[in-house]
């Protein structure tokens, strides 16, 4: 139990997958202009990674280690997070379509986000079991909803605030993401035991 801990509170503030390891930045700057798309994308995001760490852990483990294909690991992975992207678009445009059409293009990107293929590689260096796995997709998940949501609050905020013209758009942007990141950075000591 100490040991899943460890995963969650790693994956989520230690190795923050946006703020430590800079994966999955096309969406954290695309998606976080307003909070309500930033939560949807985060609820989709961690769907993908909880189902993609399972669905990567078993595929490596029953399709490719007995055949001797790692060597087709990034393929597979690919393959296998695609498929589910597609069923959670499909799900989004029935269910909510508003958020899927908030979503645009973001959502088929999560295809090619590589916080979630990251995360797949990742668990699958470190041997974790299907249970860690999945608990180490979960806290990626989490841990970039919290990236996402902190962000966009600090972007709907600079909406609002006198910016000199040189700074407005991207320039903010950036600024206020490394700085967000220098702060996250401050977690890489913490050591857990």
């Amino acid at each position: 139990m100490k040991e899943l801990f460890a995963i969650l509170v790693g994956a989520m503030f230690i190795e923050n997958f946006v703020l430590s390891k800079f994966l999955g930045i096309c969406p954290f700057l695309g998606v976080s202009k307003k909070t309500s798309t930033a939560v949807g994308m985060s609820g989709a995001v961690v769907f993908v990674m909880v189902l993609s760490q399972a669905a990567t852990w078993l595929t490596n483990e029953y399709l490719l280690k007995p055949y001797g294909l790692e060597y087709l690991q990034t393929i597979a992975f690919i393959l296998v997070i695609a498929a589910l992207v597609q069923f959670v678009e499909t799900v989004l445009k029935k269910m909510l379509p508003p958020l899927y059409k908030a979503l645009g293009i973001y959502l088929p990107l999560i295809t090619t986000n590589c916080a979630v293929l990251g995360s797949a590689l990742i668990h699958v260096e470190r041997q974790y079991t299907l249970l860690q796995a999945v608990v180490f997709g979960f806290a990626a998940g989490l841990g970039f909803t919290m990236a996402l949501i902190l962000f966009s609050g600090i972007r709907e905020r600079l909406e609002t605030c006198d910016i000199p013209e040189s700074f407005k758009g991207m320039p903010i942007v950036l600024i206020a993401a490394s700085l967000v990141s220098v702060a996250f950075i401050g977690f890489a000591g913490l050591v857990i035991k």
